[in-house]
């Protein structure tokens, strides 16, 4: 079960994943969280930084859609700054937002990758799945309610996950 919780990729930021290297392992489809992944809770859109890195990514040929448990309203901003399909209300870690994007989509599971700073959430949502998964260290402080109880229980989770030699906070790899 533990497993479960264990990202494929693991790194300080969305600014240090090796993004070349993903699309060298056949990934055409990145899954981006937004926030604490994208943008910090108290900023409305994302900033010039993040634009930036996604056109990059869209140069680079990837389809990047914005994969959120956030409401509508809040996703709206980075949807239109960053010209971006989203999936709102994602209600991760259940499977059926990331089985209807692999379908809307024409995706493969060893097509996509899923991006986020929760293990509770983002890579067990992932992983459910079988896609590739990243997990990023959090932006910011501030987390919204729930977060905060998942943050209690990845605290849990790490420190088993250490124990058996399987994960390590601030140990980045790829």
């Amino acid at each position: 079960m533990l497993v479960k919780f264990i990202p494929d990729i693991y790194q300080k930021s969305i600014y240090t994943i090796d993004y070349k290297k993903l699309k060298s392992r056949g990934i055409k489809c990145i899954l981006f969280d937004v926030d604490n992944t994208l943008a910090s809770l108290n900023l409305k859109k994302p900033t010039k930084k993040v634009k930036d890195l996604i056109e990059k990514l869209k140069e680079m040929g990837f389809k990047v859609i914005l994969l959120s448990n956030a409401s509508k309203k809040r996703l709206k901003p980075f949807k239109e700054y960053l010209e971006l399909d989203c999936a709102c209300l994602a209600m991760k870690p259940f499977s059926k937002k990331y089985k209807k994007i692999l379908k809307e989509y024409k995706l493969q599971i060893n097509e996509v990758a899923s991006i986020g700073d929760q293990l509770v959430t983002d890579v067990l949502g992932g992983n459910r799945v079988g896609i590739t998964t990243i997990l990023v260290n959090p932006i910011g402080i501030r987390d919204h309610f729930f977060t905060k109880l998942n943050r209690y229980f990845e605290k849990k989770i790490i420190k088993k996950a250490a124990n058996k030699k399987m994960f390590q906070k601030g140990k980045y790899y790829d």
